[in-house]
């Protein structure tokens, strides 16, 4: 019989095994990302932070300009301009034909410097996580991603007891369990589901 392992050869082949990327790892269908696809542009929203420079024009440009509240934002010349729910290069063109009011040929570049994105579209964890938070949606988003955000768990979680709540467009919420303790601390990539736009991850405490 051979003799077992020892522990750190063992964390050590799990970790190895899991930042590799896990090419063989089973998620039940229903749960498993989309085939990879040309990612969708981001779709700015309240909260994103915007650098905006207009060619041969500095004074109309504007650095590290909030979006409001309101999904809005005020330029020199171009008030209240809508920005929630377009694209950087939509806002761009948008401002180029204000601004042909004023100046001629104008050229716009929008950068985004701080996103957040449309609500809608967030990703959220509420619970027993180091750090809850909200984060942008992006493609190929998945659960072990978002930990790494919210920097793992804290030590009352009751992480095996936590579930992914997934509102869909016209259909009923659903509740999807995920186990936290083993996908983090055993490397089960099982449990590494797939998150889409609007999914909050709900870590519960344990009992004590």
């Amino acid at each position: 019989m051979m003799k077992n392992r020892p522990k750190g050869l063992a964390i050590a082949a799990v970790l190895a095994f899991t930042l590799a990327g896990c090419a063989t790892r089973t998620v039940p269908p229903d749960l498993a990302a989309a085939p990879d696809t040309i990612a969708s542009p981001y779709v700015m929203g309240p909260g994103d932070t915007l650098s905006i420079f207009v060619y041969r024009a500095p004074e109309l440009s504007a650095a590290d300009l909030p979006v409001r509240p309101d999904g809005l934002i005020s330029l020199p010349l171009v008030p209240d301009i809508q920005v929630a729910g377009r694209t950087s290069s939509q806002l761009a063109r948008d401002i180029e034909e204000r601004l042909k009011s004023y100046i001629r040929d104008p050229l716009v570049t929008v950068m985004v410097r701080g996103f957040q994105g449309l609500p809608s579209r967030q990703i959220r964890v509420i619970g027993e996580a180091t750090q809850p938070m909200g984060m942008p949606f992006r493609e190929g988003l998945t659960v072990l991603d978002v930990m790494i955000g919210a920097r793992g768990l804290t030590r009352y979680a009751a992480g095996n007891r936590a579930e992914i709540i997934r509102r869909e467009p016209s259909m009923a919420s659903q509740v999807i369990p995920v186990r936290l303790n083993d996908l983090l601390r055993a490397g089960d990539v099982s449990q590494d589901v797939a998150m889409r736009p609007g999914d909050t991850l709900v870590i519960p405490q344990g009992w004590f």
